[in-house]
């Protein structure tokens, strides 16, 4: 058996933070491989605080908690997201991702979001106004209007 720490939630196993027993060849082939987990040692269960402290600051309590923080989002207008794009066209170079929308609402002031609560309907892969939902609770859920501007690399 090999003792782990889990880095993000694993199905039936455990969330962030947690120390849990598993086979070693879960561990070895299928956990650490993906990062969903390290080799727990001393130094590593000082880190569990790390991980949890910064779960807790992206994390919705609860009912309150989420009205307040869509009232924040939503506050805050248009959001602006740069990606690069090719001069004098619309298309971008890739897409624009969960973690983009969480840093831009980041850097325009707004709160500290995971990035699973971010649902894009398509993908993201023109410039111009686009609109998003964060599900902050099973009842909650914000809409976010996003402008995607290009940037020449």
């Amino acid at each position: 058996m090999a003792k782990i720490i889990l880095t993000t939630d694993v199905a039936h196993l455990g969330g962030p933070g947690d120390i849990v027993e598993v086979k070693d060849g879960y561990a070895r082939n299928y956990l650490l491989p993906r990062g969903y987990a390290i080799t727990a040692t001393k130094g590593a269960e000082k880190n569990v605080r790390v991980i949890r402290r910064a779960q807790e600051s992206r994390r919705i309590r609860d009912l309150d908690h989420a009205k307040e923080v869509k009232t924040a989002i939503e506050g805050l207008g248009t959001i602006e997201v740069t990606a690069k794009s090719a001069e004098g066209s619309k298309k971008l170079f890739g897409s624009v991702t969960p973690a983009d929308v969480v840093g831009a609402i980041k850097a325009a002031g707004g709160p500290q979001l995971d990035k699973r609560v971010i649902e894009l309907r398509q993908h993201i892969k023109t410039v111009g106004r686009h609109d998003v939902r964060a599900r902050l609770h099973p009842n909650v859920t914000a809409e976010v209007r996003l402008e995607v501007v290009g940037k020449q690399p």
